[in-house]
């Protein structure tokens, strides 16, 4: 299954057809923007997009990222505990 994540851009290149740079769980990565740049690139920054293989794919408003960032950090833990669990019935 793929997914989206939730970043932030921090930089952007000249046009829309440049990449540009956006905080994603604290890793700098860099995006394509040319699926939502509708006007100057620098509006941009300080945007939250949903990323997906290097693509920022939508724009989302900040209480959706965030939401979206908490569920993906929940359903890390759930697996993580599942993965526990795993090892524990091993041994």
């Amino acid at each position: 299954m793929c997914l989206g994540v939730p970043g932030k851009v921090t930089a952007v290149g000249e046009d829309i057809h440049q990449l540009a740079w956006a905080d994603v769980c604290g890793v700098a990565v860099r995006i394509n923007i040319a699926l939502v740049c509708e006007g100057s690139p620098q509006e941009l920054i300080g945007q939250w997009v949903l990323v997906h293989v290097g693509f920022a794919m939508s724009l989302l408003d900040e209480q959706e990222a965030l939401e979206t960032l908490a569920a993906l950090q929940h359903m890390r833990a759930v697996g993580l505990a599942r993965d526990d669990e795993d090892a524990n019935a091993l041994r």
